[in-house]
């Protein structure tokens, strides 16, 4: 299954961090932030401008983002925890 976001929405595969301190402790799942890092699996097209043109994304297919705290639509598909959220609300592409 594919999923295609529309207009200028992206999907990512949540990131999650790891659930051990360096220390050696278990976070529990109720402890834990939510994450706030995903890979990009797909992007729309962009944003359609007055004069009809596409904004083109500042994000493409496989880059590592960080994106807002409570932003998108959390979707499970297949066991995998994906997010639908609007590009703006990305805040950060990493790069290694």
């Amino acid at each position: 299954m594919t999923i295609k976001p529309l207009g200028d929405r992206i999907v990512i595969k949540v990131i999650e961090d790891n659930e051990q301190t360096s220390g050696g402790i278990f976070i529990p799942d109720n402890a834990k932030e939510k994450p706030q890092k995903g890979e990009v699996i797909a992007v729309g097209l962009g944003k359609t401008l007055e004069n009809g043109d596409r904004e083109p994304l500042d994000v493409k297919v496989g880059d590592v983002i960080l994106y807002a705290k409570y932003s998108g639509t959390d979707v499970k598909i297949d066991g995998t925890v994906y997010k639908i959220l609007s590009v703006k609300d990305a805040l950060a592409v990493i790069e290694a």
